[in-house]
């Protein structure tokens, strides 16, 4: 397979700092964003993605904002495309100090109108790419003894929501394996943080992008529901004060922290959500969070 690599404003990649930074999911959004942002903080990016194709705006951010940074191509779920994108930053800097492991899908529809090849796509690129890419850098951070894993999870992988069940079972068990692996690897010196953004609007986001084939089926016996839990989607996503800027800030604050925490979640809302889960009991937040939320899914219009 040729690997294909585009460089920015190679003249003055002197100025980059010594601690490479890969980041996974580049084209746009959050990926995109935390890309410059980072570089413009002194970081030396590698920006992957995908799609060479879509490279375009972010060279078009990264011109307007004259930084600097490498892109790459790496689909994490090709092996691959990773071992060719890691050994060529080792080959270029000598190690690799910070992963941002942001690629990932987003799936809604209520479980039975999920297919399995749906689900199975959806764990193969939140959860075994994810894996995959850091399984390939770890025996360089581990040789370094240092570094910093972030991966880029949701305010799902701490609470459910219906429509939302197979992408919320990926973001929990990213947080799962976070957890495990933040104990195995802070012998090594490598921290292993999650960052959970709550809903936030991003410039590629269309209202059936990520929608099941099955869900917007009117045969389908949640039809009606789903059409329901879209509206209140969208209405909580127009509402949204939370932007790819601040997620950015947060990664920025991971990467350079000599002790950084093993969660942060972002935005209000998100926030007041997972606050209300810890202190009020189970058997509580269960019957008005959830009855709550359900009661508004299934009224009839």
């Amino acid at each position: 397979m040729t690997h294909t690599r585009t460089e920015i404003d190679p003249d003055v990649a002197e100025n980059f700092s010594s601690k490479s930074v890969l980041i996974t999911g580049c084209s746009t959004g959050i990926g995109l964003e935390a890309a410059v942002a980072l570089a413009e903080r002194g970081h030396r990016v590698y920006a992957s993605m995908r799609n060479l194709d879509k490279r375009h705006q972010l060279e078009e951010e990264v011109r307007r904002r004259n930084v600097s940074l490498r892109i790459l191509r790496i689909d994490i779920t090709q092996p691959a495309t990773i071992r060719q994108g890691i050994r060529q930053i080792i080959d270029e800097t000598g190690s690799i100090y910070g992963i941002v492991n942001n690629a990932g899908l987003f799936l809604r529809g209520f479980f039975e109108d999920l297919s399995e090849d749906e689900i199975r796509e959806l764990f193969e690129t939140n959860l075994f790419g994810t894996m995959a890419v850091i399984r390939e850098a770890l025996p360089y951070m581990r040789s370094a003894g240092q570094g910093r894993i972030i991966i880029i999870t949701s305010v799902a992988g701490y609470i459910g929501a219906p429509a939302g069940s197979a992408y919320s079972a990926s973001r929990f068990a990213q947080e799962g394996f976070a957890e495990s692996l933040h104990q195995e690897l802070i012998p090594f010196g490598i921290h292993v943080t999650t960052v959970a953004p709550g809903i936030t609007s991003t410039p590629d986001w269309t209202p059936n992008r990520y929608v099941a084939r099955r869900a917007t089926a009117s045969e389908s016996p949640y039809f009606a529901w789903f059409q329901n839990a879209q509206e209140l989607f969208h209405q909580t996503m127009a509402n949204s004060k939370n932007s790819p800027a601040e997620v950015a800030e947060i990664l920025h604050r991971v990467l350079t922290a000599r002790r950084p925490r093993l969660r942060y979640v972002l935005g209000k809302r998100a926030r007041w959500v997972v606050r209300l889960r810890r202190y009020i009991p189970g058997e509580l937040f269960t019957r008005v969070y959830f009855r709550e939320v359900m009661k508004r899914i299934t009224a009839k219009k």
